[in-house]
């Protein structure tokens, strides 16, 4: 069940990687609902999307410990 979540929240940002703020506030809730091991995941997915998408370079620093 964990990994669909993760599933889901990484179609949902790739949905929403048009808008800034769209995106941010989905990456927030994202981080309040996934397992500390699949936010390691997604770190490594967000910083490859933002090679694609550069203008959510901002919303690394959400991912920062």
């Amino acid at each position: 069940m964990p990994r669909a979540m993760f599933d889901y929240t990484k179609a949902v940002l790739s949905k929403v990687s048009f808008d800034v703020q769209l995106f941010s506030k989905e990456l927030k809730k994202a981080i309040t609902r996934l397992l500390p091991y699949e936010i390691e995941e997604l770190m490594i997915w967000v910083d490859s999307l933002v090679k694609q998408h550069p203008q959510l370079n901002q919303c690394l620093t959400l991912l920062k410990p």
